[in-house]
């Protein structure tokens, strides 16, 4: 199931982005971050009822946000999946909630800044030079111990 975040959700998108960061898939995420950004992310749970889970009794398996950045121009940032339920679809169906998103507010370009650009091609999107995006989504870039060095892939695509 599929769905927009929630506040009792804070702490699980926490330690799934920590999981990657972790494994360096990942640039780590704050937890001021995650809430300050909460509106942006849509959650992938499981509909297996689970003890102990905070938010609605339902397991968080996986994430992704479309952050508007600019003028006609959103990031898809911070999608992950828990490892055992990738290459299940998760990860391309938080994708398209997030294309659709951008499609509503008539945003025809859309970015990510990856460690597994194959992935994203896998899902239409193509390698861009990061020269091509605006310098104003270099802001968070700014505090990440790998600027000005950054090692990620950009990937766009345009609907």
């Amino acid at each position: 199931m599929f769905r927009k975040a929630l506040m009792c959700d804070v702490k699980s998108l926490y330690n799934l982005f920590s999981e990657y960061s972790k494994a360096g898939e990942m640039l780590p995420r704050s937890m001021i971050d995650i809430y300050v950004h909460l509106r942006d992310y849509y959650i992938a749970e499981t509909e297996i009822e689970t003890e102990g889970e905070e938010c609605r009794g339902y397991e968080l398996v996986g994430a992704c946000a479309l952050s508007i950045v600019w003028e006609n121009l959103a990031e898809i940032r911070s999608l992950a999946v828990k490892k055992p339920y990738a290459r299940k679809k998760i990860g391309t169906e938080l994708i398209r909630k997030c294309l659709i998103e951008a499609n509503f507010f008539k945003i025809t370009k859309i970015f990510a800044l990856t460690y597994k650009p194959q992935f994203f091609i896998y899902n239409g999107f193509k390698i861009i030079e990061k020269s091509e995006l605006p310098h104003k989504i270099w802001s968070d870039c700014i505090n990440c111990v790998k600027f000005p060095d950054c090692d990620e892939t950009a990937v766009m695509i345009q609907l």
